[in-house]
């Protein structure tokens, strides 16, 4: 659907930011298989858009780049598992709906998008149904969604502990300019964790009260991912990317969760774009988005 005609075709819409970790410390893992991490989050402003419409019957459809990689995706597709949970949770006032998804992320890339397109579920039915629930509610709604999902609602800087669920918010956080850049190659997150050499990794502690960006791109440059290693062995184009990314004069570049997205900090969104299409040319069949993050005072 022309991006242009999105907001006058649904009467309610919603943006789902690219999530992207600036650091992921593994910490630790529970008795059940959890691992626990400590990671310092902030989104993008680029990502899916989802457009909601009052119907006789549900119905689900999909455009963008990325769409039709989630055709057929039924029962799993989180956006249909978000309704559903929400319409249980809500009563027989939540009538049949039409959603939209315009999949502009790749899936399963670590930018959270799939956990993002559910926490704009949730955001753009209780509009549409002009109902809402109470706030430790909704989390918890959203937490049998994905550890994800909880930390997507806000789509606001935060640091997130345990296995997600223990958000703090960073209203000091800067905006960046950035490029987002996958080799449009899938990495399975069960066997990135299960390369992990070491899970009981040192926290992720920031010092109080940094006010400048250059002081923060510092304390970024001095985490980590403990993610990245494993991942590049999976797909080494991960290491590729990232050096492309260098080459185009990024400040730091990382990769974001999972994987295989990797970010480019640049210096300004005139240099992130100007990135973003040299490295387009370089590799059509690859994925480059320049963005700007947003600001924890947003």
């Amino acid at each position: 659907m022309p991006e242009e005609g999105f907001a006058e075709a649904f009467g309610v819409t919603e943006e789902a930011r690219a999530k992207i970790n600036l650091a992921l410390h593994v910490t630790g893992q529970r008795a059940d298989g959890y691992h626990l991490l400590d990671m310092l989050v902030t989104f993008a402003d680029c990502g899916d858009r989802l457009g909601f419409l009052p119907a006789q019957a549900d119905a689900f459809t999909l455009s963008g780049r990325f769409g039709e990689t989630l055709a057929g995706d039924g029962g799993t597709n989180l956006v249909l598992r978000a309704r559903d949970l929400l319409r249980k949770q809500l009563g027989a006032l939540a009538f049949p709906v039409h959603i939209h998804l315009q999949k502009n992320l790749p899936v399963a890339s670590g930018i959270g998008g799939g956990s993002a397109d559910a926490a704009a579920t949730l955001r753009g039915l209780m509009r549409l149904w002009g109902m809402s629930l109470p706030v430790e509610a909704l989390a918890a709604l959203a937490l049998t969604l994905g550890a994800d999902v909880p930390m997507c609602l806000g789509s606001r800087p935060l640091i997130a502990r345990g296995i997600g669920d223990q958000i703090e918010a960073v209203p000091d956080l800067p905006a960046f300019a950035m490029v987002l850049a996958n080799p449009l190659k899938g990495v399975s997150t069960p066997e990135v964790f299960r390369r992990l050499t070491t899970k009981n990794n040192p926290s992720l502690n920031l010092a109080p009260g940094l006010a400048e960006s250059a002081d923060w791109l510092a304390v970024i440059g001095d985490a980590r991912n403990d993610l990245e290693p494993p991942a590049r062995q999976i797909v080494p184009e991960i290491a590729v990317i990232s050096a492309m990314l260098q080459s185009r004069g990024a400040l730091l570049t990382r990769m974001s969760g999972s994987g295989a997205t990797c970010f480019g900090i640049f210096a300004s969104m005139t240099a992130a774009q100007e990135a973003a299409a040299a490295l387009h040319g370089e590799r059509p069949d690859w994925y480059f988005q320049a963005t700007e993050t947003v600001s924890g005072g947003m």
